[in-house]
């Protein structure tokens, strides 16, 4: 596999869920948890982006990288970059991997199968996506759709569109996009060079930019949603995950 480094951006500011980088899970702030999933998948550097001092302390006492950024970043793509310009400054990482910091169960070989798609030429970005099963997801706009067209290869898609909306309209599968990014450097030195675009801004799913700008981004798809923790319930909902994990 091509050089990778793996950074996770966290913003300790949340309007549903206070300090939900620091939100308890059995014992461990969050963003500790996805870190340890994280360094799990066996790619080499992991790094915590943060925007607060606390969140680096929580994952320096973990054994855990952690890098203070500016706190005025508009999105974790910027923060990512940023990070990977100061730890990195030499460039030798190729691959660079956007682990969210709300994602406390997820599996490090969703990590792995997303920074793989990027191993054979062509995509600018890699992501991940899930068939979607059930009927509430397919009208839910919370749950991003990425429509694409199948590639050669088994399970994986071009991306043509992201929306919010049920699309593409008639029978087959819907796919469920998973908001974990593997970037080429020069795809990411690209992406947050470039202004908000029209469909972006419509939509409010900042991968459009990159599309919209002809980038090429493909898509590999898994069998599992991971849990990304936005309100209170998701985080109980994770703390059950993890505590029947360490029960089995």
């Amino acid at each position: 596999m091509t050089r990778a480094l793996i950074i996770i951006p966290a913003r300790l500011t949340s309007t549903r869920l206070p300090d939900k980088p620091l939100a308890d899970i059995e014992g461990e702030p969050m963003i500790v948890r996805v870190w340890r999933q994280a360094h799990a998948a066996e790619m080499g550097r992991v790094v915590v982006a943060a925007d607060a001092e606390e969140i680096c302390t929580a994952v320096r006492a973990a054994g855990g990288e952690a890098l203070m950024t500016r706190p005025d970043h508009a999105s974790g793509s910027d923060r990512i970059f940023e990070a990977l310009n100061r730890i990195d400054p030499d460039a030798e990482a190729e691959i660079v991997v956007n682990v969210q910091g709300d994602l406390p169960t997820i599996d490090p070989a969703l990590i792995r199968t997303c920074a793989s798609v990027l191993d054979g030429k062509g995509p600018h970005i890699a992501t991940l996506a899930a068939e979607i099963v059930d009927l509430e997801e397919r009208i839910n706009p919370n749950v991003v759709k990425v429509v694409g067209t199948p590639l050669p290869e088994r399970n994986r898609l071009r991306a043509l569109y992201f929306t919010r909306a049920t699309a593409p309209h008639g029978d087959g599968p819907l796919y469920h996009h998973i908001g974990l990014y593997a970037y080429r450097r020069s795809a990411l030195e690209r992406f947050v060079a470039l202004d908000p675009s029209p469909l972006e801004k419509r939509e409010r799913l900042e991968q459009l930019r990159a599309l919209e700008d002809g980038m090429r981004i493909d898509v590999a798809v898994v069998d599992t949603v991971p849990l990304g923790v936005d309100t209170p319930a998701d985080l109980e909902r994770a703390r059950q995950l993890v505590k029947k994990a360490r029960r089995t």
